[in-house]
């Protein structure tokens, strides 16, 4: 019987996933049992992007939810993950080379490659080789940095610099939380009627909002850690002196090391069509942040992982003719502040709005809408 299982594993295509954060695993998890599927991270567990709010203000509660080993996902049975970093895609020989976490490297042969290697954006989505206690140590550190500090400056109007001034705010009514961003509101990209509502939540968590207040990033600093420092304003005011300053102004670096340039647009994201193939490569695939699927490369958040799941089962069972085409809504949406203290607000792309309770998070939303449908089950710790 042992033979029989390894002749038919044997000849079922293999499919690399090269990132596997939370965009790269959600492609492995829907696509299912019929392929071999690989997936290769920097990280030996699922280190999210998702809720930096939480992740600095309550690392413990986040952890439960966004940190999490590959062996958890039920999904994930029969997937092998390599802990590494790839260093080259040779798509004429349908080959990734990957430096393990060991330094030693190992060559991955591909059926259909997916690229989902994210960007590094801050000190929270990085590419860099960690292991589990360094990842914890890390969170913990940059939680107990800002939470320790009493007058505390975000700067950077999106969701990322919303979410951290509005659950410290909350969390910590005693301290001064500053809120600097260069337009007239914050989150750009979002319907209007969204960024009124925010304004206003943030208004009444207790956070100072400096709107038409444009920072000027020091030479050669790129947004990775806290800094102390006054902050200079290119827009005309005066410096300001904070306790700590997070730096969120969306200053993002593709992870593209690896990729070849015929791959990549001028600005160093992956070229697709309207099905996130790799413009000129059949069998490569690109989603997430590392996608220029649209003007906000928003693959990783509008069921972009389910669709490529769709395309790639197409692509490999040669029914190219029934890929579909991934359609981005005009404006950016999600929940922007996560849970608070009346409970989980989502906001639409044409700018309602729908909230989840409190009592309903961890009884109804988390196991069953997030961990039973999203991602197909998940072991108890």
């Amino acid at each position: 019987m042992a033979t029989v299982t390894l002749r038919r594993k044997a000849l079922k295509k293999r499919v690399v996933i090269a990132g596997f954060g939370d965009t790269g695993l959600l492609v492995a998890i829907n696509l299912g049992k019929d392929f071999d599927i690989v997936g290769i991270s920097p990280k030996p567990c699922l280190v999210s992007g998702q809720e930096l709010g939480m992740r600095l203000t309550q690392p413990k509660a986040w952890k439960k939810d966004y940190l999490m080993p590959f062996s958890r996902y039920k999904q994930l049975r029969g997937v092998r993950t390599l802990q590494g970093l790839i260093t080259a895609i040779d798509p004429r020989t349908t080959t990734v080379t990957v430096r393990l976490h060991d330094d030693s490297e190992q060559v991955e042969h591909y059926d259909a490659l997916v690229i989902s290697s994210g960007v590094t954006n801050g000190f929270w989505r990085n590419n860099v080789l960690e292991n589990t206690d360094s990842i914890n140590q890390n969170i913990d550190r940059a939680s107990q940095q800002l939470l320790q500090a009493q007058l505390v400056a975000i700067i950077g109007g999106g969701a990322t610099g919303a979410s951290v001034a509005a659950n410290l705010a909350a969390r910590c009514p005693e301290k001064s939380v500053y809120f600097f961003f260069s337009e007239n509101q914050p989150l750009p990209g979002y319907h209007p009627k969204v960024r009124n509502s925010a304004e206003q939540h943030l208004l009444d968590a207790g956070v100072n909002l400096r709107p038409n207040h444009r920072a000027v990033i020091p030479d050669g600093f790129q947004c990775d850690r806290f800094t102390t420092e006054p902050i200079a304003f290119s827009s005309g005011q005066t410096d300001f002196n904070a306790d700590i300053t997070l730096w969120a102004v969306g200053k993002m670096t593709p992870n593209n090391d690896f990729i070849p340039a015929d791959m990549l647009n001028d600005n160093g994201f992956v070229k697709t069509d309207p099905f996130l193939r790799v413009d000129g490569y059949d069998n490569v695939f690109a989603v997430g942040d590392i996608a220029a699927s649209d003007p906000h490369r928003s693959s990783a958040r509008n069921w972009g992982y389910r669709l490529l799941g769709h395309n790639i089962h197409a692509y490999l069972d040669g029914r190219n003719i029934s890929m579909k085409r991934y359609e981005s809504p005009r404006y950016r949406w999600g929940s922007i502040f996560g849970v608070q203290g009346d409970g989980l607000r989502v906001f639409q792309p044409e700018g309602s709005s729908f909230r989840f309770p409190n009592w309903t998070i961890r009884t109804l939303l988390f196991p069953l809408a997030v961990r039973t449908m999203i991602y197909k089950g998940i072991h108890k710790a």
